[in-house]
């Protein structure tokens, strides 16, 4: 399509909560991190380096019997979520404003792990009891 020279009634979606097919044979539960894994579907966070980070799983979802897109999940996105902070890698305050990694669906840590973990998101907090990820 060649570019416009006229105004554009442009659709849009404001993205804070957005749904995701679920992967096969996956079960999400309510507040967990949720990903998108290599071939598009929601799945739960855990150590790879395939995962996009989507955000906070705002139901909980058991697709552990169907197929990739089976059911879908709503997940919520926009906001900073408090996950657990890795107690081997801890992300420290060092971290703020830096990538942290992704351990498992509460779970994150200061580093990819030597090249096997996904990015999360941005650290926009260090409490004593988790990590403020945007």
């Amino acid at each position: 399509m060649a570019a416009t020279s006229q105004d554009r009634n442009t659709p849009f979606k404001d993205g804070e909560m957005v749904v995701a097919p679920v992967a096969a044979g996956v079960k999400i539960p309510a507040g967990t991190l949720v990903c998108a894994n290599a071939t598009g579907f929601g799945t739960p966070g855990a150590t790879s380096t395939t995962l996009a980070y989507l955000g906070m799983a705002d139901e909980a979802v058991d697709n552990a019997a169907g197929a990739d897109g089976a059911l879908a999940v709503r997940i919520q996105r926009g906001k900073a979520f408090k996950w657990a902070n890795d107690s081997g890698d801890p992300v420290t305050q060092a971290s703020l404003g830096r990538a942290c990694f992704i351990v498992d669906n509460q779970t994150v840590a200061k580093t990819n792990g030597t090249n096997t973990r996904s990015q999360a998101g941005i650290v926009v907090a260090v409490d004593a009891d988790g990590v403020w990820v945007i």
